[in-house]
């Protein structure tokens, strides 16, 4: 029997990111499909390229590209620095490695999109994309985890994919018209992305659960040691942008609960307010201890998406602040949202200003939360499994 091929971010350094394709591994394995991951390392130049061309036609006053610049900055002080960060972030950049190396069963070297696309009718079952912002316009130029690649007579399937914003430039979405008609099954992770998903292509798609809310908390044991890693009451804190009134916001909580810092810092790049406010700032963290900390920890304050997933799944009284203060056209908040109202969860969604005696008096129906997230569960694997069985269509 044919594999399903996974094309999926397995080799960045994030936390969310690396656990969200593994996630999609665990699910195919739970499912019974033999899978593996596609190795890009033969042909990821082709794909650094492609999106490099399309920051330098980018428009300057982008968000994203900014971060990106941001990014590339980082890129260049992590390799010729020897300053303590640059030290730091080689050790955890060895923790991703390892983990990446032991959890993720990788394809073959293909050394190009085209081989990879000729070889799919002979290896491969069906191509899935999944999860995360896969389809980004900097993805979209890149054109690999459009699946435009995987041949006609090849089922193919996007998983939870987001566009990781409300809309596309112009050139963008003329692209994705043509990608959103050709993949066969399509479920998005955001109500965002499905609107878009209509407008562009004219498809009426569901919206499924981010990979890693396909299993539970328990289920989530199996990768992580049950000890805590940090000892002690502690609040976690995992900021990615680069806003101090979130980091005041935890300084305050500690004033208050009495509870130490211990933050993942400097995650994306450099970041100035990540100095100074924390106890302890841990870098040899992989992704299962990522998991550890969080279900260990008091409190747990984030910016994250997948940070606050795994408080979810963990019941952990948690502070989820926006990244992005304007709500322009390449804000991520939108998944937010959604995990939030797909949740049932309200009053989590904080700027940092708040008063903290207000916050600690938040409660949340964990039981009920959980109940709903079980409901989603279910409907994604069904759409999952309908979609990798190539059941027709699985469009709304």
């Amino acid at each position: 029997m044919k594999k399903t091929a996974i094309v999926s971010c397995y080799f960045q350094h994030n936390y969310g990111s690396m656990l969200q394709a593994y996630a999609t591994q665990m699910a195919l394995d739970k499912l019974g499909y033999e899978n593996e991951t596609i190795d890009i390392s033969g042909f990821n130049g082709e794909i650094k390229k492609a999106k490099l061309l399309y920051f330098a036609k980018a428009s300057l006053t982008s968000d994203i590209l900014l971060s990106k610049l941001g990014m590339a900055k980082n890129v260049l002080i992590k390799k010729f620095s020897k300053t303590q960060y640059a030290e730091s972030s080689k050790v955890r950049a060895e923790k991703f490695d390892a983990f990446s190396h032991k959890q993720f069963r990788l394809s073959p070297k293909y050394n190009s999109k085209a081989e990879l696309g000729n070889k799919c009718k002979d290896n491969y079952s069906s191509v899935l994309v999944g999860s995360d912002q896969l389809w980004l316009p900097g993805n979209i130029a890149a054109d690999y985890y459009t699946l435009n690649f995987v041949p006609e007579t090849v089922n193919s399937i996007a998983y939870a994919t987001s566009f990781g914003q409300s809309s596309l430039p112009k050139n963008s979405a003329k692209k994705a018209e043509v990608f959103l008609k050709k993949i066969k099954h399509i479920g998005v992770r955001e109500e965002s992305g499905q609107k878009l998903v209509k407008e562009i292509a004219n498809r009426d798609v569901p919206v499924v659960c981010d990979p890693t809310l396909l299993f539970t908390g328990d289920e989530w044991m199996a990768i992580q040691q049950k000890e805590p890693i940090i000892k002690g009451k502690y609040i976690l804190c995992y900021f990615l942008g680069n806003n101090p009134p979130h980091r005041e916001f935890a300084k305050r909580l500690k004033e208050v609960t009495g509870c130490k810092i211990i933050a993942l810092t400097h995650l994306d790049e450099f970041v100035k307010s990540d100095e100074g406010y924390a106890d302890e700032t841990p870098y040899d963290i992989d992704p299962a201890d990522f998991l550890n900390l969080i279900r260990n920890a008091e409190y747990v304050c984030t910016d994250s998406f997948h940070c606050s997933v795994f408080s979810i799944l963990y019941k952990r009284r948690f502070f989820t602040f926006r990244r992005y203060n304007r709500n322009t056209k390449q804000s991520t908040n939108s998944r937010l949202d959604t995990l939030f109202h797909m949740a049932g969860i309200t009053g989590r969604l904080l700027t940092g200003e708040e008063n903290i005696a207000n916050c600690l008096k938040i409660e949340t129906d964990f039981e009920s939360v959980h109940k709903k997230l079980e409901g989603i569960r279910q409907k994604s694997y069904q759409y999952l499994l309908s979609a990798l069985k190539d059941e027709g269509s699985t469009d709304l």
